[in-house]
């Protein structure tokens, strides 16, 4: 079962992180350099001694095997000291052969050296003291030995030094975090904004402001995008109540129709021959509106993949002509038979007969729709073959034409423009329709021009393969 992870902002989610992952880093960083810069330390410190514990055997005076102290020892090694530490305290213990104590500027006694020297040289290094011997030899013979006793604290137990290390580790990990915690707030900021604005719409409020000056490049093409959506939302919204309205409309007015002519001829309103025409009329809207929900369900069955176009091999020219002689014969006696003009070869195309008719009948029923009532209507349907293996069936008429703030909107579901609101009932699905069958078929149907000269649709159909 997944565990449900709690929300948090990008704010704290990076700054949180950032700063924790900066803060061991930092820290390990810190240990690296405390533990090489000690290490140079005492490789320094130990070179030094060694250094100095020569030097002062090459300050002892020997003279017929005897060691001589010079007098001014002490003066000598309180000037070599300052090189340990800014002058620490050194201990500097001179015997001879047969571990006599000759010198020492610390107060040990002979009974004291043996245990003194043994400890520290047996263990080279204890805590707070380490040392270093150096024999003193005088024409290949070993005299005695200089033993150096240098401290071997680590500057970084200093409390000075650990202060001055805290306050660096404290101020740039607070320095890093400073510095994503402001980057963060500003990617953050104008990615809340968008949420807000999503949270508007979610609400219905489609009207939202953004700005859009990101200087960062993602981030500018989100909120156009978002912006760009927004619109087009707001516009499906408005189509899609405006379009609903006009569907109940459209199906409600037969509905009423027919109830209130069935009423009057129940209620002996009308009697005779005139209940027998408000009944006639009564069935012809009931057909009105039987048609219009087999539209619809026709077109909501084939927009979910449930209806499939049986393809075959065509002879289009011979279907077009098919089709127009049935369409003329159900027209008006002023409505001519479209004038074809078909290529001279025969062309083949796969598709469905009957899903090729019914988009056929509905553009020629579109023009029909669309006559100018100062010239009578012409169609003509052209047919021709064009190079990307597809046949092109064009529609045109001299209608009265698509207004251009229109033309966008044809192939939308339950659109209908202004002229057919006034003039033909319908749902507005003819053009949908008609679309979605030319796209099961693998073609497609466009609008190619319109203008108040006329309207002209492209039908495109694949060509029979040669395979």
């Amino acid at each position: 079962m997944d565990r449900k992870l709690k929300p948090t902002s990008i704010l704290s989610y990076w700054t949180l992180r950032y700063f924790t992952i900066l803060f061991i880093v930092l820290l390990a960083l810190t240990a690296a350099v405390v533990w090489w810069t000690n290490r140079e330390t005492m490789d320094s410190r130990q070179q030094a001694a060694e250094l100095l514990a020569q030097e002062i055997t090459d300050h002892l005076d020997s003279t017929n095997g005897i060691i001589a102290i010079p007098p001014n020892m002490n003066a000598i090694i309180e000037k070599r000291s300052k090189f340990f530490k800014g002058g620490a305290k050194l201990c500097v213990i001179v015997t001879d052969k047969d571990g006599k104590l000759l010198y020492s500027n610390e107060p040990i006694t002979q009974e004291d050296l043996p245990k003194w020297l043994n400890d520290r040289l047996d263990k080279s290094r204890l805590p707070g003291l380490h040392a270093v011997p150096a024999p003193i030899i005088y024409n290949g013979n070993t005299l005695g030995q200089v033993t150096l006793l240098y401290p071997t604290e680590s500057m970084f137990r200093r409390p000075e030094v650990q202060l001055a290390l805290g306050l660096l580790l404290v101020s740039l990990t607070a320095l890093g975090w400073l510095m994503i915690y402001l980057l963060s707030r500003k990617l953050a900021r104008p990615i809340r904004h968008v949420a807000s604005a999503a949270r508007e719409i979610s609400h219905g409020n489609y009207d939202i402001e953004l700005n859009a000056n990101a200087k960062e490049r993602e981030l500018g093409e989100l909120i156009v995008s978002f912006k760009e959506m927004a619109g087009k939302l707001q516009q499906l919204e408005h189509s899609r109540s405006f379009m609903l309205a006009g569907l109940t409309h459209e199906l409600k007015t037969p509905v009423t129709s027919a109830k209130g002519l069935i009423h009057a001829v129940k209620e002996k309103v009308v009697q005779d021959e005139e209940a027998d025409e408000f009944l006639d009329i009564a069935l012809q809207e009931t057909g009105r509106l039987e048609r219009m929900i087999a539209d619809l369900l026709d077109y909501n069955a084939l927009a979910a993949g449930l209806v499939q176009a049986s393809v075959r091999r065509l002879d289009v020219a011979e279907l077009l002509s098919e089709i127009t002689y049935q369409w003329t014969l159900h027209q008006d006696g002023d409505i001519r038979e479209p004038e074809l003009s078909l290529h001279g070869h025969p062309i083949e195309v796969e598709g469905d007969p009957l899903r090729i008719q019914q988009i056929i009948v509905n553009l020629l029923n579109n023009s029909a729709q669309s006559k100018h009532p100062d010239r009578p209507l012409q169609i003509l349907i052209t047919l021709s073959k064009q190079s990307d293996g597809y046949a092109e069936i064009l529609v045109a008429d001299n209608g009265s034409g698509i207004p251009l703030s229109e033309q966008s909107l044809v192939f939308e579901r339950f659109f209908r423009g202004e002229h057919k609101k006034q003039n033909v009932r319908g749902l507005g699905l003819g053009l949908a329709f008609s679309k979605l069958l030319a796209q099961t078929q693998k073609g497609n149907l466009a609008l190619s021009e319109s203008s108040e000269e006329g309207t002209a649709f492209t039908l495109t159909l694949p060509l029979v393969s040669k395979e």
